[in-house]
């Protein structure tokens, strides 16, 4: 099918939806240039395809318009993308956008959030994710793609909140990224993520093979439970290199506050860092660097992720890769499948890991 053909197929599958109900207004031309990637003849020539089926009006100064009358079709197949928190890190707008192209290819609809554009709706509040959920309800979904709330407060009442409402609409869950429980506890919605256990246990066990014998895994406070997961992975391959699982193993605190850093003592008892993602090692290696702690000279440092910031690092990062477009095909392939037999049991899909060195820490001792 051409550009246009695909612009006005997706645009039609939003319009009888109800995706732009209430205000009826299309996103303009610029928006949707930027969405699909074409230029404005493209996006022109679609909306005009969409205009002889009278299915938008066009007015000239104010925009695109859907139709007064045009019926809503409630067994239209759209999908619903509940990700409160994907602008807060890469993993998610990676993630977020090979589910849109799989949406397309395969003839759904998706809102993102509370809107049919990407990226327009970044409100990452509680508050909004419940209103968001009940839009979906609403509209009658097909399925909701759903990553859990992650450092809010009250996350563990609100995310169990939204998967009880969802449930009860009738309405299929497949879970990005992480669970709404804590490592090990899994709750029965399917699953799609990296294998975080075996992440964590890589991790270590390279920096261990490098020589470090005092490991500190460093995180937020309020992490989700994939954290909890690479935690134990790392303390796995502590044991099975018969070294001593340190009870300090677990640093929680603010990676750019000094302090905290220093209470580290990177080079002196710690001589190995790794950090619940790529984020929060950005945030340590910039402190070590003020302390004037070499790395990896005194201290090597890794995270999770491989976010492309990894590279342009003051010292390139090494880490641990995450094959985003890889989740989102398995979690597309469950969705489809969950939709077509509801009552087939809950599924854990965990994608391998893998490891990408790089300067943070440095080289095999000959």
């Amino acid at each position: 099918m051409s550009k246009h053909g695909d612009i006005s197929r997706e645009l039609r599958i939003e319009i009888t939806t109800g995706a732009y109900s209430p205000s009826n207004k299309l996103p303009s031309e610029a928006q949707l240039v930027e969405r699909f990637g074409v230029s404005r003849p493209t996006v022109a020539r679609a909306l005009r395809d969409l205009q002889a089926e009278g299915l938008v009006e066009r007015r000239a100064g104010s925009g695109s318009f859907v139709k007064l009358g045009v019926q809503v079709d409630m067994t239209a197949r759209v999908l619903g993308l509940l990700v409160p928190e994907r602008g807060e890190t890469e993993i998610f707008e990676t993630i977020c956008g090979e589910l849109g192209a799989l949406a397309r290819v395969n003839d759904f609809g998706l809102l993102w959030g509370g809107s049919p554009m990407p990226f327009a709706d970044r409100d990452s509040t509680p508050a909004h994710a419940i209103e968001v959920c009940q839009q979906f309800i609403e509209k009658s979904v097909s399925g909701v793609f759903f990553a859990p709330l992650e450092y809010s407060s009250d996350k563990e009442r609100v995310n169990r909140e939204l998967l009880q409402s969802l449930r009860q609409a009738g309405i299929p869950v497949i879970l990005l990224d992480r669970d709404v429980g804590q490592f090990p506890t899994r709750s029965d919605f399917d699953l799609v993520s990296l294998d975080n256990f075996h992440a964590g246990f890589i991790l270590a066990e390279h920096l261990i093979r490098l020589g470090c014998r005092g490991l500190r895994f460093v995180t937020r406070p309020g992490s989700a439970s994939t954290v909890d997961a690479r935690i134990g992975g790392v303390r796995e391959a502590i044991i099975r290199n018969s070294h001593k699982v340190s009870a300090n193993l677990v640093a929680q605190g603010d990676p750019s506050d000094s302090k905290f850093v220093t209470s580290l003592q990177p080079g002196k008892r710690c001589d190995g860092i790794i950090c619940a993602n790529d984020f929060t090692a950005a945030e340590i290696l910039k402190s070590l660097a003020a302390a004037n702690v070499q790395v990896p000279a005194e201290v090597r440092v890794a995270g999770f992720d491989d976010v492309r910031y990894a590279t342009l690092l003051q010292v390139p990062l090494t880490t641990i890769h995450q094959p985003c477009r890889d989740i989102a095909r398995a979690a597309f392939r469950a969705m489809l499948e969950r939709i077509k037999e509801p009552t087939i049991p809950p599924r854990t899909l965990t994608l391998a890991p893998r490891l990408v060195v790089r300067d943070s820490c440095g080289t095999y001792h000959k």
